[in-house]
């Protein structure tokens, strides 16, 4: 996935085929935002004020601009994944979720 990051902020890049433009999408708001460039250097300019014009809404309107993560969420798996999971987090002397933790600490580290 190519990204763009302004400000501590995130976005995902992709190119559209139809428009002939790079299309940047801004990540973890509490809303949307995206924005459009022929290049690289007018994307950046076009994802700083299209962040621009978010964050001033959302301080007219008292909104918090980033998403809140609470830090828990919901995973199905396989009974067979759990299994194997619950089976080598015993064997580390870990939990399932420290281990869960790592695994995905280091998917995203990796990226």
């Amino acid at each position: 996935m190519n990204t763009m990051t302004v400000d501590g902020y995130h976005a995902k890049i992709e190119y559209d085929d139809d428009l002939e433009l790079f299309r940047g999408e801004i990540l973890g708001l509490s809303g949307g935002a995206d924005f459009y460039g022929k290049n690289p250097k007018e994307l950046r300019a076009e994802f700083k004020k299209s962040l621009r014009v978010f964050l001033d809404v959302c301080e007219e309107k008292g909104i918090a601009p980033r998403r809140h993560f609470s830090g828990k969420f919901n995973l199905r798996i396989p009974p067979e994944l759990h299994e194997k999971l619950a089976i080598e987090a015993q064997a580390q002397g870990k939990s399932i979720n420290t281990l869960a933790q790592e695994a995905l600490q280091q998917r995203v580290a990796s990226s």
